[in-house]
């Protein structure tokens, strides 16, 4: 499935993991199915809630296949606002070539990168064109403009530009870094770090590609990768501007505020904030705080829209919260899930949590309270991706249609309300109210365990 021997996921022992394609989906997962590091040290027991809605549908009306064809009518309608369940499954998409790695939403296209080495688009629930790399499975998607940004498990960031003649044409523009950088930066010595008991150019990244980060305000792009470290580049001109090292583990996530703050998360358990100056020749980022030292592995980040909280999702099936003002501060933990979490979304109001546990649970901020609108079931593997775009169609500032991939090998698509009655289930034969999740505890991350893997 992957291009190289150095994309294999590593335990810390060096043994490599071996990661199979056809491994049955309806069995427990395990972390390669997910395509996010955990250090050896971080695998952490299901974290089950005896409250907790069951997410488990009947395997009938979990399929897939059960949900409409990219051949058939597409049920892409909207109705008046009265007539519309508040929190719906309104499409899915199945396509038998890979599990869905990654999604990308811009105005009416949808993109989806697979195991397959492709990246579809999608237009209203129907395939509109597709291109394809060489090598490498397509572990994240982000766009800027007209320029997409794509990271793969072969450790290269590959930028597609659409034909202004034909938008169904996109044309590798790109990679990152470009062949003159590379040539540019090998006759230097000091170019050269020892990574993995091998010499590298510290502008490549030297193991997976594991997320994607833009900063449109400042024109940057943040790549976080599994061998450790997470990479600025200056998108106008394709320049890898700084390599910020700051874990013992793969980093599995970043985030970039429109301040200054940047946020990375990682295998080894911690969560840091990284200041961020602007120089004249490029970047300069600074630790400032360590938010979160914990066992299990951090496995997602994301900021909310209004940019006042940050969220951290982890391999336990925990989301942990921080209030972001004059200092960040601890606002508690979303418990919701039985098993890791493996993406999170914000959009408006709304937070959203996709786990291993085939669920999404879509949690409404109010101040510093968190209530769970619903769980969305449906999906009969690991969710491994979201993405979140306003519903321009339905004249209603408060819906938002969501997008989950999954290793089903299948992306469905949800119509969500921020004014959805707290709490239904959403997916299969059940629309139950029920008591809404509290965030439990609001302690100090001193609290926590904070055992140090340095």
């Amino acid at each position: 499935m992957f291009a190289e021997a150095d994309g294999f996921p590593r335990a810390r022992n060096g043994k490599t993991i071996h990661s199979d394609p056809n491994i049955s989906i309806t069995d427990p997962a395990s972390e390669d199915d997910f395509n996010i590091r955990y250090s050896s040290a971080s695998a952490a027991p299901a974290c089950y809630e005896v409250n907790r809605v069951s997410c488990d549908a009947s395997p009938l009306t979990m399929s897939p296949w059960k949900q409409a064809s990219p051949l058939s009518k597409t049920p892409w309608t909207h109705s008046d606002e009265a007539n519309v369940p508040a929190n719906s499954l309104i499409g899915s998409i199945v396509r038998e070539e890979g599990h869905i790695y990654s999604l990308a939403a811009t105005k009416d296209l949808l993109y989806t990168g697979s195991d397959s080495k492709n990246i579809r688009v999608w237009k209203n629930l129907k395939e509109f064109t597709g291109f394809k790399s060489n090598s490498g499975l397509v572990k994240a998607i982000v766009i800027s403009g007209e320029k997409i940004f794509t990271g793969h498990q072969d450790g290269k960031i590959r930028v597609w530009k659409v034909s202004l003649k034909n938008p169904s044409i996109h044309k590798r523009s790109a990679s990152l870094p470009t062949l003159k950088d590379i040539l540019k930066s090998s006759i230097k010595p000091s170019s050269y770090i020892e990574v993995k008991r091998k010499r590298s150019l510290w502008i490549k990244h030297s193991d997976a590609l594991s997320c994607l980060s833009l900063n449109n305000e400042h024109g940057l792009l943040y790549s976080a990768s599994w061998d450790r470290t997470s990479k600025v580049w200056r998108i106008s001109d394709s320049k890898c501007l700084e390599s910020v090292h700051g874990h013992e583990d793969a980093v599995n996530s970043v985030i970039s505020t429109s301040g200054e703050m940047v946020f990375t998360g990682s295998a080894d358990g911690t969560v840091k904030v990284w200041k961020r100056e602007l120089q004249h020749k490029g970047t300069k980022h600074k630790l400032a705080q360590t938010l979160l030292q914990q066992e299990s592995a951090v496995t997602a980040l994301a900021i909310n829209a209004a940019g006042s909280a940050v969220y951290c999702g982890s391999s336990e099936g925990l989301v942990n919260f921080w209030e972001i003002g004059k200092q960040l501060s601890h606002g508690g933990v979303l418990k919701g899930h039985k098993l890791a979490i493996l993406c999170l979304a914000a959009a408006g109001n709304l937070v959203f949590s996709g786990s291993a546990d085939k669920s999404i649970c879509v949690w409404r901020k109010d101040g510093n309270i968190h209530t769970c609108l619903s769980v969305l079931t449906g999906h009969t593997g690991p969710v491994k991706c979201l993405a979140v775009e306003k519903d321009h169609e339905s004249g209603n500032d408060h819906r938002w249609i969501v997008y989950s991939g999954s290793l089903d090998k299948s992306v469905k698509v949800w119509s969500v309300s921020e004014f959805a009655q707290a709490m239904s289930k959403v997916g299969g034969h059940e629309s139950i109210n029920r008591e809404a999740f509290p965030v439990e505890g609001s302690y100090s991350t001193n609290s926590r365990a904070s055992h140090s893997r340095f």
